[in-house]
C-alpha cells in the first residue's frame, strides 16, 4: 500500500464515521414515534427479521452496510435492539449471494444494486428532502446524506486496500496454513483488511481455480472471513450508545460462535468421508460460505434470546 492509498483509507474511515454520526442524528430527529412504530411492525417476529435481512443484503451485496444502518437505527432510538437479531443473522445469509453470482460469471451483468449507486441515490434523495418544509422530511434528508457519506467512506476504504488483494504475497497467505485455528484467524484478518466478506470470498474463489486450495483448508478460512466482516460494525459503533454497541457485540458473537461450531463439524465430516483432501473450486467455496451461514442460523436464532438481556435501570444508554 502506497502513501496515497493510506491517505485514501484514512479519508474513507473519517467519512464513514462522519456519515454514521450524521445518519444517527437525522434518524433521531425523524423518529417521532411513527417511524419507530413502522420499523417495529416490519421487524416483528424472528423469521420475518431473518428474511428481511437476507433479502436486503442480497440486493445491496454488503452485510456490513446493513449492519451499519441497524446500528444507526438503534442508536437513534428508531429501532429496538431486540428487532435487529434476526436481521443480522439474515444479512449473513444474504451476503452469500455474491459468491454464487461470481460462480455464474454474471456479477457484472446482473444489475444488482452496488453500494456506490446506493450512495448516489441516497445523496440525491437527501438533498431533495432538505428543501421540504416539514421538519420530519428535512430530518430524513439529513439521515440520507449521512447514509450516502457512510457508503462513500466504505467504498473509499475498500478501494484503498484493493491493491493488497492483488499482491501475490498477500494472496499466498490464504493457502499458507493447514492449522484450522490459524485458518480462522487468517480469514478474519484478511477480511478485516479488505472490509468485505464477499470480496475476500471472491478472492479465495479465484485462488481455488488454480487447484492450490483444498476443501479442508478453505473451510476454516471461510469461517474466519465471516468474523472479519464484523470490523465495519465495530467502526460503526464508535461514539454510539450502549444499545448500538450491543448490536456490534451480537454480530461478533454470532459469527464467532458459528465459526467455533462449523469448523469442527467440517473436520469431523472429513474424518468420516475424506472429502476434505479434494481440491476446492469456486462452487465449493460458495457452498462452504452458504453452508456456514445456513448452518448457524437455525442454531443461533432460537438461542438469540439468551443474548438479549433487559437493560438495567440506572445504566446510561
Amino acid at each position: 500500500m502506497d502513501f496515497l492509498s493510506f491517505l485514501t483509507l484514512c479519508g474513507g474511515l473519517f467519512l464513514f464515521l462522519f456519515g454514521m454520526r450524521v445518519m444517527s442524528k437525522g434518524l433521531e430527529k425523524a423518529s417521532d414515534g411513527k417511524l419507530k412504530a413502522v420499523l417495529e411492525r416490519i421487524t416483528t417476529g424472528k423469521l420475518r427479521q431473518l428474511l428481511l435481512g437476507a433479502s436486503i443484503t442480497a440486493a445491496v451485496q454488503s452485510s456490513s452496510s446493513v449492519t451499519a444502518v441497524l446500528i444507526g437505527l438503534v442508536d437513534s432510538g428508531a429501532l429496538p435492539f431486540e428487532s435487529t437479531v434476526g436481521v443480522i443473522i439474515g444479512s449473513n445469509i444474504g451476503t452469500t449471494a455474491t459468491a454464487w453470482l461470481l460462480c455464474a460469471g454474471e456479477a457484472a451483468e446482473t444489475g444488482i444494486i452496488k453500494p456506490a449507486s446506493v450512495a448516489l441515490a441516497a445523496a440525491a434523495l437527501g438533498i431533495v428532502l432538505l428543501f421540504r418544509k416539514r421538519n420530519i422530511s428535512r430530518a430524513f434528508g439529513t439521515a440520507m446524506l449521512g447514509f450516502a457519506a457512510l457508503m462513500s467512506g466504505m467504498e473509499l476504504m475498500t478501494r484503498s486496500v484493493a491493491p493488497l488483494a492483488e499482491a501475490e504475497g498477500f494472496r499466498d497467505l490464504l493457502t499458507a496454513f493447514d492449522n484450522p485455528i490459524a485458518g480462522v484467524i487468517l480469514g478474519a484478518l484478511f477480511t478485516a483488511v479488505i472490509q468485505s466478506s464477499s470480496a475476500s470470498v471472491g478472492i479465495l474463489q479465484a485462488l481455488s481455480m488454480s487447484g492450490a486450495v483444498s476443501v479442508i483448508s478453505a473451510a476454516p478460512i471461510v469461517a474466519g472471513m465471516n468474523i472479519g466482516t464484523c470490523v465495519t460494525a465495530a467502526l460503526s459503533s464508535v461514539g454510539a450508545g450502549n444499545e448500538a454497541k450491543r448490536v456490534t457485540a451480537l454480530h461478533i458473537v454470532f459469527n464467532t460462535v458459528g465459526a467455533a461450531l462449523f469448523t469442527p463439524l467440517i473436520y469431523f465430516l472429513n474424518l468420516v468421508t475424506g472429502f476434505g483432501e479434494l481440491s476446492a473450486d469456486p462452487v465449493t467455496i460458495a457452498v462452504l460460505h452458504t453452508s456456514f451461514n445456513i448452518f448457524t442460523a437455525p442454531i443461533l436464532l432460537p438461542l438469540s434470546s439468551r443474548f438479549i438481556k433487559p437493560k438495567k435501570k440506572g445504566l446510561p444508554r
